[in-house]
């Protein structure tokens, strides 16, 4: 049985009808995004190795920072003293070296760092005097957390909540 063009006309259509110029359209679309999405994705991978790729060319494996000053110690006649603050696979360590006489070396504790690669993020230091009392104190800065060591009898310790408290108050160290 032969098929005419009549009974091609004749033939009945579906009740639900998908436009058919619409349908191209979206297909475009929806590639368009899923571009769009791989794009962003390849740039944010190409960003992050950017990153870690500048910070150990900063930085080194693992992270190290070194800081030279005088902070009032009495070892500091030949040499200031010098500090290096590392990110030993996410425990960060800050040694300091008073005079840089190596047999007096000190060491701090520092945070234990959490989460995915968090052995590749940087520490860095500053000195600055917090409390006023005319020695430099150790700022430590983890991301956008700092830590203050306060220049005390010799040594650095880590800030009292009661210090910090005074901090606030008096506005101190800005």
């Amino acid at each position: 049985m032969a098929v005419t063009s009549r009974d091609l006309r004749n033939e009945r259509r579906p009740a639900i009808s998908i436009p058919r110029g619409n349908v191209g359209s979206i297909a475009y679309i929806v590639t368009g995004i899923l571009a769009l999405l791989a794009v962003y994705v390849l740039l944010s991978s190409v960003i992050g190795w950017g990153r870690i790729v500048l910070d150990d060319m900063r930085y080194g494996r693992p992270r190290t920072f070194h800081l030279s000053e005088n902070v009032g110690r009495p070892e500091e006649a030949n040499a200031p003293t010098h500090m290096i603050a590392m990110n030993l696979d996410r425990q960060v360590v800050i040694l300091e070296i008073p005079g840089g006489d190596a047999t007096k070396t000190r060491a701090l504790p520092g945070p234990y760092l959490f989460g995915a690669g968090e052995d590749l993020t940087p520490v860095t230091m500053r000195l600055s005097d917090m409390n006023g009392d005319g020695t430099p104190d150790l700022i430590v800065r983890v991301k956008d957390e700092e830590m203050v060591y306060i220049n005390r009898d010799g040594n650095f310790s880590l800030i009292t909540a009661e210090e910090r408290q005074r901090l606030v108050q008096h506005g101190a160290g800005n």
